[in-house]
């Protein structure tokens, strides 16, 4: 049904970034049972669970036992991490069997520690990747700069000490609106973004007309199990139900669920948050892109 489901084990991150906002949830850890039960609905509804909607999944303390859970449903997973703690589980996510892609937020070294040397932060990310390479080919690594309005000699650093680890040029002119990938080495990605504001309802009015891909392709589920229609609804402000205390299949078929996606789809903001939410104006683009295409066609 769904292309992703982002299943938060953890809202606590080992960093702050400016990137992310401060959670405004009481801290949670999704314990082992409450990981599996609710594991179990979300493994036949969508193609990949990604571990994390805030937080750092590394940082969570059962986080080999999670794996194994997720092995035992055949659960294609995506890991989405700050790359600190990843020489510590290096070893168990190359051989993992569930592990289909890691993404690294490059940018949150700098941001948290803007006078310390970068080398020893990334030399354990590229021992990762180059292992992954030889023990399992097929998974793909992606670096992330998704801080594309900030300072560009911290990522001059970071190209610098890519090229020189695994032999390769870098090509610096990024696009972000037109190309957000760079494929430079095997299954190894550069992956570049530029900030976005948050949800909010604090956020200016944007209207009641829009589409987005939450409901359509993907939903997210907290670590306390409130199930939200979209990855950046970082508070549960739109909380569909929670997937602790009732079935996924009775939420997404729930009359709020249905109207909002059917919202989605004819390009209607049903909820007050999507209203002012501004990250939909990406979406509008894409339209008007497709529109112009169709017609030049």
């Amino acid at each position: 049904m769904f292309k992703r489901i982002y299943l938060e084990i953890s809202n606590i991150c080992n960093v702050q970034c400016s990137f992310c906002p401060v959670v405004e949830k009481d801290k949670k850890l999704m314990d082992l049972v409450e990981f599996e039960y609710i594991l179990e609905q979300v493994a036949p509804l969508t193609k990949i669970v990604c571990l994390h909607l805030m937080g750092e999944p590394l940082a969570h303390p059962k986080f080999l036992q999670i794996l194994e859970i997720c092995e035992k449903y055949n659960t294609q997973i995506d890991l989405t991490t700050n790359g600190i703690l990843i020489k510590k589980y290096t070893d168990a996510i190359i051989h993992s069997k569930c592990v289909r892609q890691v993404n690294f937020s490059l940018q949150a070294f700098k941001d948290n520690f803007p006078n310390r040397d970068i080398a020893p932060y990334l030399r354990p990310i590229f021992e990762f990747i180059t292992m992954g390479h030889e023990v399992k080919p097929a998974l793909y690594t992606n670096l992330r700069l998704w801080n594309q309005e900030s300072n560009d000699s911290d990522n001059e650093e970071i190209f610098i000490h890519i090229e020189k680890y695994f032999n390769v040029v870098i090509n610096r002119n990024v696009e972000v609106g037109a190309i957000k990938s760079k494929n430079i080495w095997n299954r190894l990605y550069l992956h570049f973004d530029s900030r976005f504001e948050w949800p909010s309802l604090l956020l200016p009015f944007q209207g009641v007309q829009g589409r987005c891909n939450g409901m359509v392709d993907h939903i997210g589920i907290h670590a306390d199990g409130s199930v939200v229609p979209c990855c950046l609804d970082k508070n549960a402000v739109i909380n569909l139900g929670n997937a602790k205390q009732q079935s996924l299949t009775e939420i997404i078929n729930s009359d709020r669920f249905q109207t909002m996606r059917s919202g989605f789809l004819n390009g209607v903001l049903v909820e007050k948050l999507c209203q002012h939410c501004s990250f939909i104006n990406r979406f509008k683009k894409g339209i008007k892109k497709a529109e112009q295409s169709n017609l030049s066609g």
